[in-house]
């Protein structure tokens, strides 16, 4: 939690990873738990594969910030290659910590960081989405980590409330939703902390 109960976040990814809508559902569910919330995408030409930023800034008093988030709290990582050529650490604040979809373990990835001292979390996304989802869907996993890495909302009724959000999202697609939720639960148990 930064300064006044504020705790922001700075995802990136590539176009067609889902970050924006990972990024815009972290917002949604923030605010039906009675937070002060801003989810934005940078915008840009969202081509598919072309890096992607977008920020989330979760508070419990109204925030009269509008800017960029350029000091996270957290920065959620949806594709490992970016590390080769993004900072992604950069402005990350000291007791931050950085959330990495790699099936590599925190130890093994911190290389790749640039001399970040701070806390280095992973999860393999990928495998989990494509066990339970049956397709690389990265995002829904990635969010789960940044909320039980940030513990910035409560994991009970995180899930609560991603169901509602996942009712009104696929409305017509029971099924979808039923393993959306167990990719949460699974990666709410998977996330390593390093």
């Amino acid at each position: 939690m930064g300064n006044n109960g504020m705790t922001e976040f700075r995802w990136h990814g590539r176009g067609g990873q889902g970050v924006k809508m990972a990024c815009l559902l972290l917002a949604e569910v923030a605010c039906l738990q009675g937070k002060f919330v801003q989810g934005f995408p940078e915008y840009g030409p969202e081509r598919m594969g072309a890096p992607i930023t977008a920020y989330d800034r979760i508070s419990d008093k109204r925030s009269s910030i509008h800017s960029f988030i350029y000091y996270p709290d957290y920065v959620i990582v949806v594709d490992e290659t970016l590390l080769d050529s993004v900072d992604v650490t950069g402005g990350l604040k000291e007791g931050g910590a950085v959330i990495i979809n790699t099936v590599r373990s925190p130890e093994e990835v911190r290389p790749k960081l640039r001399g970040w001292q701070g806390k280095v979390c992973t999860l393999d996304a990928r495998r989990i989405s494509e066990e339970i989802l049956g397709q690389n869907f990265p995002n829904v996993p990635m969010l789960a980590a940044a909320v039980k890495v940030s513990a910035v909302l409560q994991e009970e009724g995180f899930l609560t409330d991603m169901e509602k959000a996942f009712h009104h999202k696929f409305a017509n697609k029971p099924q979808v939703i039923e393993a959306n939720m167990a990719t949460l639960k699974k990666s709410l148990e998977e996330v390593q902390v390093g």
